[in-house]
């Protein structure tokens, strides 16, 4: 089941995607690497990252949108407004374009990298709404999880293309390291549940 939420201001999501067909979205580390650059550029003036994980033909984010302020202010930017100019923009749509044109960007320098043509990802953003804090704890859990749950490592440490290592890290990072370590409680009880022998919600197994 598809699911086409609005994107709206101080809401929590879990966002999600998958290469078309048996294609996949990363077949070099660089590949990795650049599409967290675009995403950082076009995704992180609109949200927070909480969470994520990339993996070979799909991945997973979870974030918080910004406040409408933020938002408007960046739209402004954008469009080269001044600061008291009114603004026409529906957030929501204007949240999805920023997505869109994300994954646009990837997919078209991935497209001449390769030598293909065509769509890369599946149909329209996928994005679930996240409604309690305790889901919260337990998406992120399962985000860092999915490399060992779809056979791509043994153990969540050997995944390089996740946020697990950035929460534990002491290094700068656009993730918001220190809500999650509140949210689980500090690092000792983080560890503790990623080793847990996890039984996921089937409404989490989206991908």
């Amino acid at each position: 089941m598809d699911f086409y939420e609005p994107l709206l201001p101080n809401h929590y999501y879990h966002i999600y995607n998958h290469a078309v067909g048996n294609e996949n979205l990363f077949r070099k580390k660089d590949n990795y690497a650049y599409f967290l650059q675009k995403y950082t550029q076009y995704i992180h003036p609109v949200a927070q990252t909480f969470a994520y994980c990339l993996m070979p033909n799909h991945f997973h984010f979870l974030i918080k949108i910004r406040s409408l302020e933020e938002i408007t202010e960046h739209y402004k930017a954008l469009k080269g407004k001044k600061e008291h100019e009114p603004v026409d923009m529906n957030v929501a749509d204007f949240n999805i374009q920023q997505f869109s044109i994300f994954f646009n960007a990837y997919a078209k320098a991935y497209n001449t990298v390769f030598d293909r043509k065509g769509s890369l990802f599946v149909d329209k953003i996928k994005r679930k709404l996240v409604y309690d804090e305790q889901y919260l704890i337990t998406l992120i859990v399962y985000i860092h999880t999915n490399p060992v749950y779809h056979g791509f490592c043994n153990e969540i440490n050997y995944w390089n293309f996740s946020s697990y290592h950035s929460i534990l890290s002491q290094s700068s990072t656009k993730i918001e390291r220190n809500t999650v370590l509140t949210l689980f409680g500090g690092v000792a009880p983080f560890l503790d549940f990623h080793k847990k022998e996890w039984i996921f919600p089937d409404d989490l197994k989206l991908e």
